[in-house]
């Protein structure tokens, strides 16, 4: 599967932090329905056994709505579900070895915080970067911020799509204009929403919006 800019534009990053009144599965349904181009289902307390079962339920639920559905940082159940891609950061497994693994047609996704970063990435053979944090974010604690100058400089050294990620919300997106970002991961800004569909409804008109700098 080919990664196009468009599959950027509104990418929703799992965390089952915000359950309890509605399962992980009815949140990622509601985001769909709202509108979210791309779903990561990101997981990192979870025993494998049920991370394996809870991503072939939610890769065919990304399936049904014609979205593509990566795995954070597990390349194995990433492979075992079948999933259309794997995310990796700086600390994970290198993109190139992740690539010998999965074979060709998996997206890889890269986390970068500089140009230097960001073009090993893409030799290595990553299909789209992740740039952030952005702005200060209580999601990641130790994510330390990425300047607009510096999403700048990345966006205009690589040829792979670029998503904008960290502290990211409503009030600060259309910040991000003008950076080249082809849309923005969110995380909280979903999922702790009241209504998550109404509210990735006004997410993606927003990303919209910024990306047409």
């Amino acid at each position: 599967m080919k990664c196009e800019k468009e599959t950027m534009l509104l990418y929703a990053v799992t965390d089952r932090m915000w359950t309890g009144r509605q399962t992980l599965m009815e949140q990622v349904e509601d985001a769909l329905k709202g509108g979210a181009t791309c779903v990561q289902l990101r997981e990192k307390e979870l025993d494998e056994e049920n991370f394996l079962k809870e991503a072939i339920e939610m890769k065919a639920l990304c399936a049904k709505y014609g979205v593509p559905f990566i795995v954070n940082d597990n390349v194995e159940i990433a492979i075992k579900c079948k999933a259309d891609g794997i995310h990796v950061g700086q600390s994970d497994m290198e993109a190139g070895n992740v690539r010998a693994l999965v074979g060709e047609d998996m997206i890889i996704g890269v986390s970068t915080k500089n140009v230097e970063q960001a073009l090993a990435a893409q030799k290595a053979g990553a299909d789209y970067l992740g740039v952030g944090a952005m702005f200060h974010t209580g999601t990641k604690l130790d994510a330390e911020e990425v300047s607009r100058e510096a999403a700048q400089e990345i966006t205009a050294a690589v040829d792979i799509p670029v998503v904008a990620i960290g502290g990211i919300n409503k009030k600060n997106i259309l910040e991000l204009k003008g950076t080249g970002v082809d849309g923005v991961a969110l995380v909280s800004a979903i999922f702790g929403a009241e209504n998550i569909e109404e509210e990735c409804k006004t997410l993606k008109a927003l990303s919209t919006e910024m990306v047409q700098a």
